[in-house]
């Protein structure tokens, strides 16, 4: 027996020892079930990313196709039914929750304080209003058309900071409500497809505004949701505008942070109904900043860096495929044409303003 600070005693015999070690492994074996479903399924969009992409150049003649994050939310929501048997609730609840957070924070690792200060303050300037904007017309939107605040921040955050990622973030901080789940999956397929429709369609806009590759790769990042879309958008121009691109994007991921902690804030004030909600600085957003710094500095070798983010990529992967097992097609199919008006109209804002505040400085 030992005694604590505080006077209690604590058996550490080795019976006791045992007995923790059985809860544990209980624990884990509760999980595991849940786990592994949700890695097959992300073992599986990632098989079938390649053979999506040439499909989609044989189909549409551009290299688009499904990112393997869709993917997996895809076929997780086809085998929903598989999924709802109480032996994989543990681990899909696992995966969505604790998983999920941690590989958002592991993304503060693809962010450099140094790139995103040689934007110029114009051009930040810009696109923090392009992404305030979007987030409160995604609000706005939602209460006009009857649906909940939650849901207008879901919209809001992943159109103004970084499509999927940005929606699987800003869950974590919501309140509780019925059809979470199923507005998060719509929201990460209507704006991935809004992505690839804009990876087509932006370039040729910026040349009818008359914009140089610079302001055309600023336009791109600032505009387009996804990572891979604001890539293939900005290479496709130049290597000036798919640099510029790929800069003005990152720093939209930078303002993560804020994003996350503003929609935290805005339901914490309204009196959320979790706890989750009452608590406005997630750790998760603290671990995110503080790598922000980490990989600024560059405190970390090369090869631990590309580790971690591999491994921020597989976390979100795991996260989005328990989502996918998690959501009900019945449920989804029963959201209404609103859903899909306010994603739109949030994809029309951020583009207005983005375009709009690039102009002046052109």
């Amino acid at each position: 027996m030992t005694v604590s600070a505080s006077g209690s005693t604590a058996d550490a015999s080795p019976r006791a020892v045992r007995g923790r070690l059985r809860g544990r492994l209980r624990g884990l074996a509760d999980i595991a079930p849940g786990i592994l479903l949700a890695a097959a399924v992300a073992v599986a969009a990632t098989l079938f990313e390649p053979v999506a992409a040439r499909l989609a150049a044989v189909l549409f003649g551009a290299a688009a196709g499904l990112p393997a994050m869709v993917l997996a939310l895809l076929l997780g929501i086809l085998l929903n039914p598989l999924a709802q048997r109480p032996v994989f609730r543990p681990g899909l609840t696992f995966c969505v929750k604790k998983v999920l957070r941690w590989a958002v924070a592991l993304l503060g690792l693809r962010v450099a304080v140094g790139d995103v200060l040689g934007l110029g303050w114009q051009v930040m300037a810009v696109v923090v209003g392009g992404m305030t904007a979007t987030l409160v017309a995604g609000v706005v939107m939602a209460r006009l058309f009857g649906r909940s605040d939650a849901y207008g921040a879901l919209v809001g955050s992943a159109t103004a900071v970084c499509g999927a990622s940005a929606a699987l973030a800003t869950v974590s901080v919501l309140p509780e409500y019925r059809e979470r789940d199923a507005d998060v999956a719509f929201v990460v397929v209507a704006v991935n497809a809004l992505a690839t429709l804009a990876m087509l369609l932006y370039p040729p806009l910026a040349a009818f505004l008359g914009f140089d590759d610079r302001m055309t790769g600023a336009l791109l990042g600032a505009a387009i949701h996804d990572v891979a879309q604001v890539a293939g958008a900005g290479y496709a121009v130049s290597e000036v505008a798919g640099n510029t691109a790929v800069v003005v994007k990152l720093f939209r991921v930078f303002l993560l942070l804020p994003v996350v902690l503003a929609v935290a804030f805005y339901f914490a004030g309204r009196g959320g109904g979790t706890a989750r909600a009452r608590v406005p600085v997630p750790v998760f957003a603290l671990v995110f900043l503080a790598l922000v710094l980490v990989n600024s500095y560059g405190l970390l070798p090369a090869a631990v860096t590309a580790a971690l983010n591999e491994a921020s990529r597989v976390g979100l992967l795991l996260a989005i495929a328990a989502l996918g097992l998690g959501t009900s097609p019945r449920v989804l199919a029963s959201l209404g044409w609103q859903h899909v008006a306010i994603v739109a109209g949030a994809t029309l804002v951020i583009l207005a303003v983005s375009a709009a505040g690039l102009a002046l400085l052109a």
